[in-house]
């Protein structure tokens, strides 16, 4: 009885083993035009276009600050008071010393008129004579410089009051009233920072690019960025500049990546997280295809498996459809064919091209077209490649017959890719599964296939057709 209830389970696994896995299933698209966008995507933070740390030339105690954080400044305005006690003096003791040197110069010229007079007469010698001469010109020169110590005196009085250095908006207060501060131009550390104030009209995002996408991108182009504060505004940018010096982040070389935003409303703040996404190209009203169903050679027999064709009639049709193709001549591109944005996809030669064509989840995706990963936070992003197109096959609805067809591909977006030749606007592709997921699929059939074999029963007839 034992042996019955423990045997009754197993043949029950058996039978359940030698039933085939249902095939993939799979659907019909109709071809159309649409639109392709090709960005380079990557995150950032917002920064301010022009900052400027406001110090004091001069030195003593913060006697009122007439400003806070976030206040509108024009240029000229009060903001800081310090204490006047000091250069006060120094203007006194400045204006005293050019007074005596003032009388000292008109003393010396009423001898110098005297001793001419004299000299004339005979009266002194010419020795004495020069001697009164050369203590006018003294006098004179210490008249000078009397005279631009106590205009310095004069300045560094005015410095007391330290004014906006721009229009502006202040982002950070560094002291309050009371601090003592130190002066740039007589402290080598620098002097104190008073506050930090920045141009917030223009903003822009500091991005991280990686290596193969930088090629593509140059100054000038336009630029989408959205923040969290409004996820449903699209803010118009364009790229300001390209580092030439790459950083190295997480084992991977990324370009820094300036873009600008006007900002006249000043919605966006200092420090708010930022997704940028550049235009790199652009192909308007094109016949476009979906990357699910594009497949390379490697994955045609598999995907014949998927559609019943033989694997003899499979390499057949393959055959005939690569001979309509180096038969068939690229139409020539007609206008809005191809806008391409500035730096937009490069030929064959681009950064896209030669890269293998790795299966995905959702099909095969062409060469130049993977995504770039998550890295942590540091700015890599989605990407879609513009990288020039290839030649890949489609599986396409002829007759109510599945045949194969070799197309040739431009730009891709990485949900469609745009199709240059081999397909008109009607015809009808199939939606395959990928070539990992048949393969896994098959793997299975033939595992419960060498586990099908009971002790004493002999071997079971796997799904594949093949006996163990």
């Amino acid at each position: 009885m034992t042996f019955v209830r423990r045997i009754i389970p197993l043949i029950a696994l058996v039978a359940a083993c030698n039933k085939e896995a249902p095939l993939p299933v799979y659907q019909a698209e109709a071809i159309g035009k649409r639109d392709i966008v090709v960005t380079a995507q990557a995150a950032g933070a917002i920064l301010p276009d022009t900052v400027v740390q406001v110090k004091s030339k001069a030195s003593g105690e913060v006697l009122d600050i007439r400003v806070e954080t976030g206040q509108q400044v024009e240029r000229g305005m009060l903001m800081v008071r310090i204490d006047r006690r000091v250069p006060q003096n120094r203007v006194a003791q400045a204006q005293a010393q050019y007074d005596v040197a003032l009388a000292r110069m008109k003393n010396a010229e009423s001898v110098a008129g005297r001793s001419k007079e004299l000299f004339a007469a005979r009266a002194i010698t010419e020795q004495e004579y020069e001697v009164s001469q050369l203590d006018v010109a003294n006098q004179r020169a210490q008249v000078i410089q009397t005279r631009v110590e106590l205009e310095n005196a004069k300045i560094a009085l005015y410095d007391t009051n330290v004014m906006a250095p721009m229009n502006g908006t202040i982002i950070r207060k560094s002291v309050e009233r009371g601090a003592v501060i130190s002066s740039p131009t007589n402290d080598v550390g620098g002097g104190t920072v008073l506050l930090t104030m920045a141009d917030l009209t223009l903003v822009q995002v500091k991005t991280f690019v990686d290596e193969t996408d930088i090629g593509k991108l140059r100054p000038g182009m336009s630029a989408d960025v959205t923040v969290e504060a409004f996820p449903n505004r699209p803010f118009r940018g364009e790229v300001l500049k390209i580092e030439p010096q790459a950083d190295t982040i997480q084992n991977v070389t990324m370009f820094p990546v300036l873009v600008r935003i006007p900002n006249a409303d000043g919605m966006l703040k200092p420090g708010m997280n930022a997704e940028v996404k550049i235009n790199v190209g652009r192909a308007d009203d094109v016949i476009a295809v979906p990357n699910a169903a594009l497949r390379t050679e490697r994955d045609a027999t598999s995907a014949g498996t998927v559609l019943g064709i033989a694997e003899d009639e499979l390499e057949v049709m393959l055959a005939d459809a690569r001979t309509v193709m180096e038969k068939a001549v690229p139409p020539a591109d007609t206008a809005g064919r191809d806008t391409m944005a500035r730096g937009g996809a490069s030929g064959p030669s681009g950064n896209g091209a030669g890269r293998a064509a790795a299966p995905a989840g959702a099909g095969a995706i062409p060469a130049g077209m993977q995504a770039g990963g998550g890295n942590g936070g540091q700015g890599r992003g989605r990407t879609s490649r513009s990288g020039a197109g290839g030649q890949f096959i489609v599986f396409v609805l002829r007759g109510g017959k599945p045949t194969p067809v070799y197309i040739r591909t431009g730009i891709t977006d990485l949900d469609y890719t745009e199709v240059k030749s081999g397909l008109a606007v009607g015809d009808s592709v199939l939606m395959l599964p990928s070539a990992s997921l048949i393969q896994s699929q098959k793997n299975l059939q033939e595992r419960m296939g060498r586990n099908a074999a009971l002790p004493g029963q002999g071997s079971a007839t796997p799904a594949g057709g093949r006996r163990n």
